[in-house]
């Protein structure tokens, strides 16, 4: 550890340790800064109808397919579904606040005066599926076996849990040996798992075995690699909760598996699905005159959202030696022709990811850093790129293919970093060719739009002017997670996306430890002291301005470090659905997200 990251986390130890005059209670919920929006007598979310009638069917599309039904571990591919759908977890979010968490499994959280601890207490009508009662044992088992076996984020946060114990007949403490605000928040949102399911199986061991929940469907029929069935509990527990109320509103949601987003949209064209999320903003425009569509039996919606861009591109992985250089990223950030790209793949639809914490407050910036996001920096400048505290934007090109300007820049760049085109081809001083490989997952579609292999395939064609040898390795999903896992793979495409309230999972995503310690979602292998102390003052502070500055620091660390080369994103999200679906006027700030779609629509007959 450096000296100046030791003197960073002193000084977040003394603020765990400050004194303040603020009496701990018992409250029906917990907000990261300022006070929880809804009351205590709250009757539903904001976003969600309490009148919305129950039942129908709806079938959605994923691409892939899963081989397992255990979504916390390492091995096999679950449907992500079983985590928001039959699990559940203490505390729900209220996805139109930044974060803040309602009482779920627990009827109440309590905290320490400065969050040095965290008390639930469990609803005495929790129960699970099979009938048997929600437990405080079930919750402990639970949070130690996600961290010894589960994937690597959970055993994250659990470094900073000092103690756990039983206080009550329905409640449980958490004590923490960290300063970390959102602590609470974050074992809050821990799945719990029944321990009398899992008996003498190994939890680290993928299997198709359905696990039981509590949450408000079970796991009906499935084939794997070609659907799943989420069915509605009829004796669920919570649905009468104010959190639950016009939610859950479908008997069964369908799940069915396509190789690839193609055969997908086919299959929604065909009438096999009820929805299909639109990332081609051209077919949006002018491929949408299918006979559904024309005779009103498939309706368009846009959903527009107020979160973070988050990032999502070409992933330099810094571990191999040929992108340790910052001038040989920027050089390759540079040869890419986000412009033209955009206008051949998207009609120039999108606008650019300019950093990772785009299109919200938490943002960097075009400017130089300064105030408080320079003070936090100047610290660390020596072990930053010469630009990060300056006024800094991604390169731009005119439009034109030859991308000429960006193209003599990136020359100037490689050149300083030791390579120079020998007879069309690009070499170091030793005589090394500069090759790379791109690995791509067949039928992977970005975040936002374009297949990537046509992303790929026209950077590979602007790396050649370059003397650049760069190939295009496509595989299949398996093969695609398991070497991404192993951080075995050149460049990859690869994306985090950010929410309004971003924070233990930071260090997940760039913390140093995740360099060498596989399956963390560190792609580029970052170990910034800088970018840790960042995640450390965010986590550490309730100051909402203190906070605001340390994440618009982080993102100017990640940015400017250029680990990444950006794509687009979308600040709507097109859905065309069957129109007997509907959904409530009023949307959440996070749009079309978690907790959304299908969780608050409805069928209408």
């Amino acid at each position: 550890m450096t000296r100046l990251l030791r003197a960073a986390r002193i000084a977040v130890c003394a603020a765990l340790l400050a004194p303040t005059t603020t009496l701990a209670q018992p409250q029906h919920a917990i907000a990261m800064y300022g006070e929880p929006a809804l009351p205590p007598d709250f009757v539903a979310l904001p976003y969600a109808n309490p009148d919305a009638p129950k039942g129908g069917t709806v079938r959605l599309g994923e691409t892939g397919g899963f081989d397992s039904l255990n979504p916390f571990i390492l091995k096999g591919r679950a449907p992500w579904p079983v985590q928001t759908m039959v699990l559940e977890t203490l505390m729900g979010r209220n996805w139109d606040e930044p974060f803040t968490l309602y009482g779920l499994l627990a009827e109440s959280i309590e905290t320490g005066p400065n969050r040095e601890w965290v008390e639930f207490t469990l609803r005495p009508e929790a129960k699970f599926s099979d009938g048997s009662s929600v437990t405080v044992e079930d919750v402990i088992w639970s949070m130690q076996t996600l961290t010894e076996k589960g994937l690597p984020r959970y055993a994250n946060a659990w470094t900073k849990v000092a103690s756990v114990e039983q206080t009550g007949e329905r409640s449980v403490r958490f004590v923490f040996n960290a300063a970390d605000a959102e602590l609470p928040l974050i074992i809050g949102l821990r799945p719990i798992l029944k321990k009398a399911d899992w008996g003498s199986v190994d939890f680290a061991e993928s299997t198709l075995r359905r696990p039981i929940g509590s949450g408000p469907y079970v796991i009906g029929e499935f084939e794997p690699g070609r659907y799943v069935n989420f069915d509605r509990d009829p004796d669920y527990w919570g649905k009468d909760l104010p959190l639950n109320r016009g939610v859950h509103n479908f008997d069964r949601v369908r799940y069915e598996y396509f190789i690839d987003a193609g055969v997908l949209f086919q299959a929604f064209t065909a009438g096999e699905l009820s929805a299909y999320r639109e990332l081609d903003p051209k077919r949006w425009a002018t491929g949408y005159d299918f006979p559904a569509v024309t005779s009103g039996r498939v309706v368009k919606s846009e959903i527009p959202h107020g979160r973070p861009s988050g990032m999502e591109g070409f992933v330099f992985n810094t571990r191999r030696p040929i992108f340790q250089d910052w001038r040989v990223r920027d050089a390759l950030l540079h040869a890419f022709n986000f412009e033209f790209v955009n206008a051949t793949l998207n009609d120039g639809a999108f606008p650019r990811r300019a950093s990772y914490f785009a299109n919200s407050r938490l943002a960097m910036g075009q400017g130089p850093a300064e105030g408080r996001v320079r003070a936090l920096l100047e610290p660390f400048a020596a072990d930053l790129p010469p630009d990060a505290l300056d006024a800094y934007a991604l390169p731009a090109s005119d439009g034109n293919q030859r991308n000429r300007a960006n193209m003599r820049a990136a020359t100037r760049l490689l050149e300083e970093a030791g390579w120079k085109s020998e007879g069309g081809v690009l070499r170091d001083a030793g005589g090394n060719p500069f090759t790379f490989e791109i690995l791509v997952q067949a039928g992977q579609p970005t975040l936002s739009s374009g297949n990537v292999e046509a992303i790929a395939n026209l950077y590979v064609d602007a790396l050649r002017q370059l003397g650049a040898q760069a190939s295009v390795k496509v595989v299949d999903q398996a093969q695609f997670t398991e070497r991404r896992n192993a951080y075995d793979y050149d460049m990859i495409v690869g994306g985090w996306a950010m929410s309004l309230s971003p924070g233990n999972e930071q260090t997940l995503y760039f913390g140093s430890a995740g360099v060498t310690t596989p399956g963390t979602r560190n792609y580029p292998g970052i170990a910034s002291p800088a970018a840790e102390a960042m995640i450390a003052g965010l986590l550490a502070t309730r100051d909402e301005a203190e906070f605001v500055a340390a994440t618009q620091a982080l993102d100017r660390v990640l940015t400017t470090g250029r680990y990444v080369i950006p794509f687009w994103f979308s600040d709507i999200s097109r859905i065309a659905h069957v129109s007997q679906m509907e959904f409530p006027e009023t949307l959440p700030v996070y749009g079309d997200w978690t907790g959304w779609m299908p969780d608050v629509w409805w069928w209408r007959e």
